[in-house]
């Protein structure tokens, strides 16, 4: 069968788009709610009478966001591990890997909170606040410290119940998280004048919440695979590295992703400030993207390490091309918005002319970005899938590797080298993913076990 008969089977086979997309809609919408509770924290201390309240709520939830964003791989980790055991109906692996990941989550918390309480001194020290927001902001921290362990388990519970493709549960966890924290904001900042405590303890009760209902969810899901838990199997270091390998992995991937956008941040800054504004709205645009197509890229992640486990080349193949073809449509939606109407999605961010008008001449750029980053976020969601994170690391590694110096050399056409240092970048990117999954094809490696 030719490569166009193929692409034209797996578009036609109406099961795969409504797999692909009973898991791809509740993810969007899931990752959609998650900056609402930032936004509702902010908004709700904003009313109050002094800006240093607003200030603490504002450095406390970053520092809480950066430790959080850590072991964001926990999420990802689990994803993969959980698929490929549902592909195989394995209900005791799937308790296994269940087990694992919230005992990973409870211990990461504990080393986190010991070094988070020095770790917060030192930043705010860094910072030299006043001592009214030195007070305040270690305040609201501390506090939300009690929802770390919850806010950890709740990574896993996500990862675990998508790899089970049970999507509707991520987004009742997420759903219930956030609104509850709507209302527990108003309750105690507004209705019982707890000020910024109030807000930390509004975010502490809401995470909680979330992880329990997320527990409940994953026991109920359970019941469909039968299978019990070799509590022998979890005292024995073997079982717990391939786990361990695939979250360190992709540690060190986000690493690498997130120092190119703190090198941006660095290089921009220099630039001036209009430059930097304009810049930070230009990557909400991003922000806004990565968003809507990782919600298809979880479906990859479910689905084709859902095939993996269950051997199903053909479904394999259906659902990375299906997939693959509303991901590369989506991102062709994005870049004709920001290229006809980015303009008004500056806009609608900042009055202020200069930036502005600063922001309109770069969106070219930000037109190119989706169509050229979809390939990665696709690709990652097959290499989670197939619990290949050692490739997905070396492919960032590599990518970062070669954009440094060919950035360094573009930096004297100002914003604009910049700009394109970060389009090669994610091509790169994109590039090094794909040379990585063409060997595995051509050596019909997916079906094997990732060497250790």
């Amino acid at each position: 069968m030719s490569h166009f008969a193929t692409l034209r089977d797996a578009w036609r086979h109406r099961p795969t788009h409504n797999r692909v997309w009973a898991l791809a809609a509740p993810m969007i919408l899931s990752n959609l709610s998650v900056p609402l509770v930032a936004l509702v924290d902010s908004a709700v201390v904003g009313h109050l009478p002094h800006a240093h309240q607003l200030a603490a709520v504002a450095i406390g939830g970053s520092l809480y966001t950066l430790l959080t964003w850590a072991v964001g791989f926990l999420r990802m980790g689990t994803t993969g591990f959980a698929a490929q055991a549902s592909g195989r109906a394995d209900g005791s692996a799937l308790r296994q890997v269940l087990s694992q990941g919230l005992l990973l989550g409870g211990g990461l918390a504990i080393v986190l909170i010991a070094l988070a309480l020095p770790f917060s001194q030192l930043a705010l020290g860094l910072m030299q606040p006043s001592a009214a927001l030195d007070e305040l902001a270690s305040q609201y921290f501390q506090i939300r410290l009690f929802g770390l362990p919850a806010a950890l388990a709740t990574y896993a519970l996500i990862g675990w119940l998508l790899g089970t493709q049970n999507a509707r549960g991520p987004l009742a966890i997420l759903l219930t998280t956030n609104l509850l924290n709507v209302g527990l904001d108003l309750l105690f900042v507004l209705g019982l004048d707890w000020g910024v405590a109030g807000a930390a303890w509004a975010s502490v009760i809401a995470e909680w919440s979330g992880a329990l209902l997320g527990l409940a969810l994953a026991l109920r899901s359970l019941r469909a695979y039968p299978g019990q838990i070799d509590r022998s199997a979890l005292r024995r270091w073997q079982n717990w590295r391939p786990l361990l390998a695939v979250n360190r992995d992709i540690f060190i991937r986000t690493l690498a992703l997130q120092s190119v956008f703190f090198l941006i941040t660095v290089q921009g800054t220099r630039l001036g400030d209009t430059t930097v504004a304009a810049n930070a709205l230009l990557l909400n645009g991003l922000l806004l993207t990565a968003h809507a197509l990782d919600g298809l890229a979880h479906a990859v992640e479910a689905l084709c390490g859902h095939a993996l486990g269950a051997r199903d080349r053909l479904a394999l193949r259906r659902n990375l091309l299906v997939a693959g073809a509303w991901s590369l449509l989506a991102s062709l939606a994005f870049a004709l918005f920001f290229l006809f109407a980015g303009s008004a999605f500056i806009a609608l961010q900042t009055n202020i002319p200069s930036v502005r008008a600063t922001a309109a001449s770069y969106l070219p750029y930000l037109a190119a970005l989706p169509l050229i980053a979809v390939w990665s976020y696709l690709l990652d969601g097959l290499f989670i899938g197939a619990t290949r994170a050692r490739e997905m690391r070396d492919a960032m590694l590599i990518a970062l590797l070669l954009a440094l110096p060919l950035g360094w050399l573009m930096r004297p056409l100002g914003n604009h080298g910049l700009w394109l240092a970060f389009l090669l970048f994610m091509s790169l990117r994109s590039a090094t993913l794909g040379v990585y999954a063409y060997r595995l094809t051509r050596r019909d490696r997916w079906f094997q076990e990732p060497a250790p």
